[in-house]
């Protein structure tokens, strides 16, 4: 992909099976509804179609992929907080099922970061990712000190989130 060349369908495709995972984990950071993840997907899916000529290659793809997972996830997170909600829905699902101490350790871990504020769930998201704090600031848009430095503060409010 180079500048202004729209991807064909086998390399969407592609990119799609290569990236699966890294879409889904963004989508599962911003909801824990099934239905809802799905429509995340897909919109993502949309959104990286619509965009793939425009990505002129000045950052790494799976930046790029990251930056409009998250971007997506955001929108629609901030878009669903100004609609009336109906009321709550029943959910029969259980992404971190009770099944043994660790599966309870990481539903413990997503419950609090998904108390934290939109921007600073992005970036625990690609840490948890083991992105560079590089790479992390360019996919969201600020230095990699002040990730550094972000970092510190979130991880202080998920330390004192446990206690």
């Amino acid at each position: 992909m180079g500048k202004d060349k729209t991807m064909t369908e086998h390399e969407f495709e592609q990119l799609v099976r290569e990236y699966r995972g890294t879409i889904y984990t963004v989508c599962y950071m911003f909801s824990s509804d099934k239905e809802e993840v799905a429509d995340l997907f897909q919109e993502i899916l949309i959104n990286l179609w619509k965009g793939s000529g425009k990505f002129r290659g000045d950052a790494a793809l799976n930046s790029w992929i990251y930056k409009v997972s998250l971007n997506t996830c955001i929108s629609y997170d901030r878009a669903k907080r100004r609609r009336i909600h109906a009321g709550p829905l029943s959910l029969d699902i259980d992404l971190f099922e009770d099944r043994d101490e660790r599966a309870r350790q990481a539903g413990k871990l997503r419950e609090r970061i998904s108390k934290l504020g939109l921007f600073d769930r992005a970036i625990v998201l690609l840490w948890l990712e083991n992105l560079s704090y590089e790479e992390i600031g360019e996919i969201v848009g600020i230095s990699a000190k002040n990730v550094s430095v972000r970092l510190v503060r979130i991880k202080e409010q998920l330390k004192s989130a446990s206690e």
